[in-house]
């Protein structure tokens, strides 16, 4: 997410110290519990929404509506059911079953004169 390395970081930090000095250490508990309060409120909020959907909801993840976490659920996962032919839960797939009454290899199918 954050592509900072050793340098950047060594920067930074001699920045934070030249900029709040010595009042670094009560910046970086503000900024410690302001995080951990974002934390607690998205921790509520997302326990508000599971109660309020109820309990058809269950398996429900707020992290599975991102798009990209969308996109590449439904697009990119590996169910290969639909490519070895498996659409429904039968042993054997749809295309392979031999319907009912059809013809052996050579047999000529039945004529209807009123049909045609």
């Amino acid at each position: 997410m954050f592509d900072v390395g050793l340098g950047e970081m060594a920067v930074l930090v001699v920045l934070a110290l030249v900029i709040f000095g010595d009042k670094l250490p009560q910046v970086a508990g503000q900024a410690g519990r302001m995080l951990r309060q974002f934390r607690q409120m998205a921790n509520s909020a997302k326990a508000d929404l599971e109660a309020g959907l109820g309990p058809e909801f269950k398996d429900f993840d707020i992290a599975d509506l991102h798009p990209k976490t969308f996109v590449r659920k439904h697009l990119f996962e590996d169910d290969d059911s639909f490519m070895n032919g498996k659409l429904f839960d039968d042993d054997e797939p749809s295309y392979a079953a031999t319907p009912p009454g059809s013809l052996d290899h050579g047999e000529r199918p039945p004529y209807d004169n009123e049909a045609t």
